[in-house]
């Protein structure tokens, strides 16, 4: 049974390819990228601006955010706050807000639930997300969408629902929540939490091998990705973290605008994955 809805809230304010061409105008005219300022490297710089390039060729639209959490910068694209559907990169934030919850004692995760957990972690189930959401939404069905808010997914909005809403099937968000959302995991849970919320995302199953994925072994990635056909096309979304001490975090929504498919996206994302981070 969920808890009280003061609890709650307690918990979550407690953890609260190759460039075809320049880039358009507006792409990267900032100034972290012409003068190496704000934290970035050079390196990093050049290559935030070769992405820009290579998005400029690509079916659908894409918005990313990557941080550098040594040096504090951050670079958000032009569309890293357009509304996209989450697929299940909302998964993530629903692991973190049942873990957190647990942690405080709001509720008590028994295994089978924390086995739930890893499937939808590792291969993206959908069936057993089901079973957390309804287990654990609370009465008025609002207890996973108020913590998302408080965990730095303040654009986040419930979308109509042929399920009981708000249903995490049915919601959308921007990459800069996801930008946050990643922040709060390593910035804000327990160690014990997130340490064991960070090797499931380095262990997903092979079918999300891509996205994030793309910064290489090397840079020890994890993640969580998202894809599904929605109205309007498919959405193929990847969010994660890279290098040493989760140095990298980075969030990549692809909207494909009925421009191409699953495969085209993922391609996408990896790419970009891939430029920024591949070899750093």
């Amino acid at each position: 049974m969920a808890a009280p809805a003061t609890v709650l809230a307690a918990a979550a304010i407690m953890f609260a390819g190759v460039p075809a061409g320049p880039p358009a105008a507006d792409a990267v005219p900032l100034a972290h990228t012409q003068g190496c300022a704000h934290g970035f490297d050079c390196d990093l710089a050049g290559r935030i601006e070769t992405v820009n390039s290579y998005l400029e060729s690509r079916p659908g639209v894409t918005g990313y955010v990557i941080r550098d959490r040594d040096t504090g910068a951050v670079y958000a694209s032009p569309h890293a706050e357009d509304m996209v559907w989450t697929a299940s990169t909302i998964k993530l934030a629903i692991a973190q807000d049942l873990l957190n919850r647990a942690r405080v004692g709001a509720i008590t995760l028994p295994p089978e639930d924390r086995g739930l957990i890893e499937q939808m972690m590792s291969t993206s189930n959908d069936q057993a997300t089901d079973i957390l959401w309804n287990k654990y939404a609370g009465l008025d069905r609002m207890a996973f969408n108020n913590a998302f808010r408080a965990n730095g997914m303040t654009s986040l909005a419930p979308q109509p629902s042929p399920n009981p809403g708000p249903h995490w099937a049915f919601q959308k968000t921007t990459a800069a929540d996801l930008d946050r959302l990643m922040s709060n995991v390593l910035d804000r849970m327990h160690p014990d939490d997130r340490a064991y919320l960070l090797d499931l995302m380095r262990r997903v199953d092979s079918n999300q091998h891509w996205g994030v994925w793309g910064a290489g072994s090397a840079m020890r990635p994890g993640l969580k990705n998202g894809w599904s056909e929605e109205q309007g096309g498919w959405v193929v979304n990847s969010v994660g973290f890279a290098g040493p001490g989760e140095r990298y975090t980075l969030a990549i929504m692809t909207a494909m605008n009925g421009e191409g498919g699953y495969q085209v996206g993922a391609e996408t994302d990896t790419t970009v994955a891939e430029y920024l981070l591949s070899g750093r």
